[in-house]
């Protein structure tokens, strides 16, 4: 087989410090790559020994990605499958904790035939046939694999060894590519390299030199800097590429594409780009009309995963804040979004009529007691002032519980997450996730991935479902759809009458007719009360945004008027 025919495999590593970027820089380069006509597998590679990131706590993790099959993965799967408008596989996502587990279960059951059984060669060979059964599966010609930590991190020094082996095993067909950082002291007001240059000389410890790097900073690289980078880091200037910071991530794809970073890649693994014309025009369109919106929408997001100490971490909810982004940007909007902390509606620290000044307000998910008075305060408040409001998932398990004891009566109404003798159950938890947790069991045992969901008709979710030119319906129907999930409670079907008598409708459902997926207000009655048991946010894409988006910012942008 020709070099070119072979399968090739890019690397990208973070050097100097974390949150460099290397998620958005690896999403930008698979979507390059695409518009050059090559399939492209991105595989994300977590050192921890955690099996997947299911039980991390977000505020110090950042958000938990569920993928169709049920993993839940790194906030970074999110960014690949927004930029490269892609469903990825479990084989896509692999962990220390993963690889630990297979090969101490194989040790076991005597796979390795009595033999010693090490980190090398026996984990480092793991993590390669991991890496190629993904491709194999995918069917892909490039394989992207972002290594997660900083060079120098004692964790993952056994993935880059796989990495270095996988080179020595397929020469010319291996990329590193180093995601670096350059900052610029206030007090020197100088762009400094040597932070850098120890990166690569840790990296070169390991046995890698890096093909390419990307140079984070807060301003463009000059001519001066690359030079100095190429001397003391043994890469030509030609392939140091600049990545100043930008105002919207969707931005970086095209500025890699001004330092011809595609066509760099495609030289050192020879290739030849498969598509003669411009495969980004409708990125690029996209971005114009971003830097150029009509108006603004003011959305408040209504969490409890935002406090980190003295900071704020909105990472907790990256995908809403993404999906909220890209259906604005449909209607030529500049996203204004807001952070406010549930605790505080609770405590009365912040008043609930200060919502009057939003567009509209989103309750995104969670789990826990914490902060939930709060939201079921903003939630009334919104009910009552006709403010358009968004639940998601717990979000939409608290719409029910307002519902039942602010317009049905029902004073006591909870959850039993959070009082399990609450004399109206509103939301209990399902049978068996009952016994999973009776048993200890709580990692990726919920009600995850894609499941099917039938849509009422002549309801707002069937509206806005059957408008979206870019939401694929499941089976061809007009009504059924497939969303992703992660919970283990759902509304009690012994009050699902109660609250449809007064009033409230459920127009999303299982196939079965047993679970709940979907809770509204009709229209008539309020322009936009919807709250959906799933999360939504998972399948936006910046050229297709969610349904369910598209109509809260839709009306949201209309109550603005």
């Amino acid at each position: 087989m020709s070099r070119a025919k072979r399968h090739k495999y890019i690397f990208v590593i973070g050097g100097v410090m974390s949150g460099v970027g290397k998620g958005v820089a690896t999403s930008s380069i698979g979507l390059v790559l695409q518009s050059k006509g090559f399939k492209v597998n991105p595989i994300k590679v977590d050192p921890y020994l955690n099996v997947d990131a299911g039980t991390m706590n977000p505020t110090e993790h950042g958000e938990v990605f569920v993928l169709d099959s049920g993993l839940e993965t790194d906030q970074d799967m999110g960014n690949y499958e927004r930029f490269m408008e892609i469903d990825l596989k479990s084989e896509d996502y692999i962990t220390s904790g993963m690889v630990y587990r297979y090969v101490i279960e194989r040790e076991r059951a005597l796979g390795y035939k009595g033999k010693c059984v090490e980190a090398i060669p026996h984990i480092t060979e793991e993590i390669r046939r991991r890496i190629e059964r993904a491709a194999e599966i995918n069917g892909s010609q490039v394989s992207l694999i972002e290594i997660g930590g900083t060079v120098g991190d004692y964790q993952n020094i056994l993935f880059i060894e796989a990495a270095r082996v996988l080179k020595l095993r397929y020469p010319g067909d291996v990329l590193f590519i180093l995601v670096t950082y350059l900052p610029v002291p206030s007090r020197l007001g100088e762009m400094k390299t040597k932070p850098t240059q120890n990166a690569v000389r840790q990296l070169n410890s390991y046995g890698v030199q890096p093909d390419i790097i990307i140079a984070r900073s807060t301003h463009p690289l000059d001519g001066k800097r690359k030079e100095k980078l190429a001397i003391w880091c043994n890469v030509p200037s030609s392939s140091i590429v600049s990545a100043p910071d930008v105002e919207s991530i969707y931005e970086v794809p095209l500025n890699f594409e001004r330092d011809n970073l595609s066509q760099i890649i495609l030289e050192r693994l020879n290739l030849t780009s498969r598509i003669r014309r411009d495969a980004l025009v409708l990125w690029r369109k996209l971005v114009l009309s971003m830097k150029n919106p009509k108006s603004e929408a003011s959305i408040a997001i209504i969490g409890k995963y935002f406090d980190t100490g003295d900071f704020v971490l909105s990472d907790a909810y990256i995908s809403v804040i993404e999906a909220i982004k890209h259906a604005a940007y449909k209607f030529g909007l500049k996203p204004n979004i807001h952070w406010l902390n549930s605790k505080r509606f609770e405590t009365g620290e912040e008043r609930v009529d200060s919502l009057k000044k939003y567009d509209g307000v989103i309750v995104p998910g969670g789990f826990g007691e914490t902060g939930i008075e709060g939201k079921l305060k903003v939630i009334e408040y919104a009910r009552k002032n006709k403010i358009p409001c968004l639940g998601l998932c717990y979000g939409m398990q608290l719409m029910c519980i307002e519902y039942a004891r602010n317009v049905l009566g029902l004073k006591d109404a909870n959850t039993t997450e959070i009082n399990p003798d609450t004399p109206h159950k509103i939301i209990d938890i399902m049978p068996d996730q009952r016994k999973k947790l009776e048993e200890g069991n709580y990692g990726g045992s919920m009600r995850l991935g894609a499941y099917p969901c039938n849509l009422e008709p002549r309801t707002l979710a069937f509206s806005a479902y059957s408008d979206s030119k870019s939401y694929k319906l499941a089976a061809g129907s007009l009504k059924l759809i497939s969303e992703r999930h992660r919970h283990r409670f759902e509304v009690n079907p012994e009050y699902i009458g109660k609250l449809e008598a007064g009033g409230l409708v459920f127009s999303g459902k299982s196939p079965d007719g047993i679970l709940m997926e979907i809770a509204e207000i009709p229209h008539k009655v309020h322009p936009f009360f919807l709250g959906a048991q799933f999360h939504p946010e998972l399948k936006s894409r910046p050229l297709s945004p969610h349904p369910l988006f598209v109509e809260f910012i839709r009306t949201a942008s209309k109550s603005k008027k």
